[in-house]
């Protein structure tokens, strides 16, 4: 065990933990769900599935283990419907899907039209009106992008929401950690992460001016750093149609990795750390989410987030120091082997919670859930950036009254 309490294995010791112990949504896992037990008091069920539910948890893998108490699949059971008015070109119609993905409550079904019939609709991107809404109909809402880059729901009544965002109903990430053992968080690596590499930052990038001001961030960066950008917005050139030329070339030479988000959003962590940062042999540099977002989601100390740092400056430092220190830097890479990127099975899920009987819920204003205040920022200010700039108001503020008390005393 570490001095932060975390429990270090060997990658030999981690094979006590046999695939098939594992549950049936993870690789060569075999173990299926139960139907879900009751409380003897209420006679409610007791999985936690929904967000107030369990507020910290994305309660994914919950859900994917949950089997409404009284179902039983060898019964007859009248199908729920789901219609998808548009988008989703995998939804083909009919039960296929859930079959095929052995879904532990399969007795669902993908239609396209007659939206009167239907248990749930579900609304990818935008909300089209689909006639009159019968009693108990759900209506759930399909987001993948940011809120800066969604339109505005207006006049609908939605009742779930499916997002990349922890506290959705039905939460839809980009990716999707799962750790074999929830007390093992680190590996022993013998593998020298570090060997050969001679560059030292990387950023693959094409949008050049974002909300975020990630650019300008990265710009001043370079200047304690080596910085190679690649793509429209740098000097550097490595086309997509050759991006796994360009990944092995990031393996091979470069140390560090600017997953930056094009939004400073809650949640809101894409392929562009998971793909393009922990997929590889490199070591991510963050920008976006909260840092406590990415510590929900991400393998524990598997990359480094810029709002630990005061400046660009600073993090160059540390970022030095890492180059010179192949024991600390490969330090970030002992989370490899503790776990895995499990498939959500998304149809499966919203499957299994037609099948609650949880009391129908809505949202006030799923706007204000989506977009209101505190949910994305514009620009993040360091601690430093804001300490300064209050110090220049202050001395601005002192330089005024200066001013303003030789003007009266001139008057005079």
């Amino acid at each position: 065990m570490n001095s932060t309490g975390t429990t270090i294995l060997s990658e030999n010791s981690i094979d006590s933990l046999a695939p098939s112990r594992r549950p049936w949504y993870m690789k060569g896992g075999t173990r299926r769900p139960y139907p879900a037990t009751k409380s003897r008091r209420t006679g409610r069920r007791l999985a936690r599935l929904w967000p107030e539910e369990d507020t910290y948890d994305d309660r994914v893998t919950n859900q994917l283990m949950f089997v409404p108490p009284d179902y039983n699949r060898t019964d007859e059971h009248r199908l729920k419907k789901i219609m998808v008015p548009h988008g989703m070109g995998e939804a083909k119609v009919g039960s296929d899907i859930f079959v095929q993905h052995r879904c532990p409550v399969n007795t669902c079904t993908i239609v396209r039209d007659n939206p009167d019939e239907a248990d749930l609709i579900l609304f990818k991107d935008y909300v089209t009106h689909v006639g009159r809404r019968p009693r108990n109909q759900v209506w759930m809402l399909y987001f993948l992008e940011c809120p800066y880059h969604t339109q505005s729901v207006k006049n609908a009544l939605i009742n779930w929401t499916a997002t990349y965002r922890r506290d959705s109903d039905i939460v839809a990430p980009y990716e999707r950690w799962q750790y074999y053992d929830s007390s093992v968080k680190q590996i022993s690596q013998t593998f020298n992460y570090a060997a050969n590499k001679t560059k030292k930052v990387a950023w693959f990038v094409s949008n050049c001016h974002p909300r975020n001001q990630r650019m300008h961030y990265a710009k001043e960066l370079s200047k304690y750093i080596q910085v190679d950008i690649y793509g429209a917005c740098g000097t550097l050139r490595c086309p997509r149609s050759q991006s796994q030329t360009c990944f092995d070339m990031l393996d091979e030479d470069y140390k560090f990795y600017l997953a930056f988000e094009n939004s400073n959003c809650k949640d809101y962590i894409t392929e562009k750390f998971f793909v393009n940062g922990l997929g590889h042999n490199v070591l991510p540099i963050v920008m976006g989410a909260h840092p406590n977002d990415y510590a929900k989601s991400a393998p524990y100390r598997s990359y480094i987030h810029v709002d630990e740092f005061e400046s660009p400056k600073e993090l160059a430092t540390y970022l030095h120091r890492l180059d010179h220190d192949d024991e600390l830097y490969n330090s970030y890479f002992r989370w490899k082997g503790t776990g895995e990127f499990i498939n959500t099975y998304f149809w499966c899920r919203v499957c299994a919670m037609l099948h609650d009987d949880r009391p129908a819920k809505f949202y006030k204003d799923v706007n204000d859930w989506w977009r209101g205040e505190g949910v994305c920022t514009t620009i993040k200010k360091r601690p430093l950036e804001r300490y300064r700039e209050a110090l220049c108001r202050v001395i601005s503020r002192r330089l005024h009254i200066v001013r303003l008390c030789g003007s009266i005393c001139t008057d005079d």
